[in-house]
């Protein structure tokens, strides 16, 4: 009999239909799913964070690294490899605005449960800072944030921001909104800086300008954009002039002149 004609490996086949649960559970966002999948013996290596947790930890852990809106990314981009009890996954995860983990894990099967996962991430520059030296992990790590966690604070911070308006306050600071979010500010630093490739004050005149360009599309002539920066939250009129050509690419004036009358 040639190689070709032999039966599939009885383990090797085993462990690509646990694995296959495992990998449609968490397409599915199907929290109850995969913990059910877990053998009672778990380990679960996060290297990203450089922490080890066992069954009793996992639940809180999916449960927060779950993805949970439709805008979140978690994209499988490459095929399941299985060998005998073991199968490796590769995917990708993006957090709004920049910035991708890549991460693998490596999982070992046992007695038709998932008995020891080794999860690897590593951090993709965005192309605005591909030319920089990367030292991520170690920050990652005290951050006790995993890849997964990274996106999920991006997009709480967003939400935030969009729901309470906080740039409205020309005082605001880091520390207010991580009181506010519930997230260190280490952490926000962290994402805006290294994921996003933008300082706070930055991400937040961001969210002002945005939000004045919204009230010049009502605003009733004679418009006086001066008062609507200020309106907005921003507390310098250098500041504002410098975001605004920065991210339209005209000055406040010359944009005002293409809009329509």
């Amino acid at each position: 009999m040639s190689s070709h004609d032999q039966a599939p490996d009885p383990q090797t086949a085993a462990t690509r239909d646990v694995v296959m649960r495992y990998h449609l559970s968490w397409k599915a966002r199907d929290i109850e799913a995969v913990l059910a999948l877990y053998h009672p013996d778990v380990e679960y290596n996060d290297f990203l964070q450089n922490r080890c947790m066992h069954r009793e930890e996992l639940a809180d852990y999916v449960r927060a690294t779950m993805p949970s809106s439709p805008e979140d990314f978690l994209e499988h981009n490459d095929r399941i490899r299985i060998d005998g009890d073991t199968a490796f996954i590769q995917y990708a995860i993006s957090v709004a605005g920049g910035g991708t983990f890549r991460a693998s894990e490596a999982i070992t099967v046992r007695d038709g449960l998932i008995w020891r996962i080794n999860e690897y991430a590593l951090l993709v520059q965005p192309a605005s800072q591909s030319s920089k030296t990367p030292s991520q992990r170690p920050a990652a790590s005290r951050l006790g944030l995993s890849a997964r966690q990274l996106g999920l604070l991006a997009r709480d911070i967003e939400e935030y921001f969009q729901r309470s308006q906080p740039y409205l306050d020309p005082a605001l600071d880091l520390h207010q909104v991580a009181s506010a979010t519930g997230y260190t500010r280490n952490q926000i630093s962290y994402l805006l800086n290294q994921m996003l490739g933008q300082s706070f004050y930055q991400y937040v005149n961001h969210a002002r300008l945005q939000h004045l360009l919204k009230l010049l599309e009502i605003a009733v002539p004679p418009v006086r954009i001066d008062e609507l920066a200020f309106t907005a939250g921003f507390n310098s009129l250098s500041a504002f002039y410098r975001c605004f050509r920065q991210h339209t690419g005209l000055s406040p004036k010359a944009y005002l002149k293409q809009l329509p009358t």
